[in-house]
């Protein structure tokens, strides 16, 4: 199979996560068949940028209000 070019990636992103956030990363990891934790965070965000009706955030939503699990913050659908 052919490797597409490397594609610079000169910014880094660095997020917090609990354990059972970290459980749920893994298991889309393995489940996907993904080489690496970062690979599997930008699946994730290309499929949640794609997802049809995404919302923008509401303006003064916390960081905090935002998890990979569990509620969605006040103001989003």
């Amino acid at each position: 199979m052919a490797r597409s070019p490397q594609r610079l990636r000169a910014e880094r992103l660095q997020i917090m996560l609990d354990g059972e956030e970290l459980l749920a990363l893994d298991d889309f990891r393995f489940k996907q068949r993904m080489p690496s934790r970062a690979a599997a965070v930008r699946e994730l965000l290309k499929r949640g940028l794609a997802a049809e009706g995404f919302l923008s955030a509401t303006a003064g939503t916390k960081s905090s209000e935002y998890g990979v699990i569990g509620k969605t913050p006040a103001g989003r659908q």
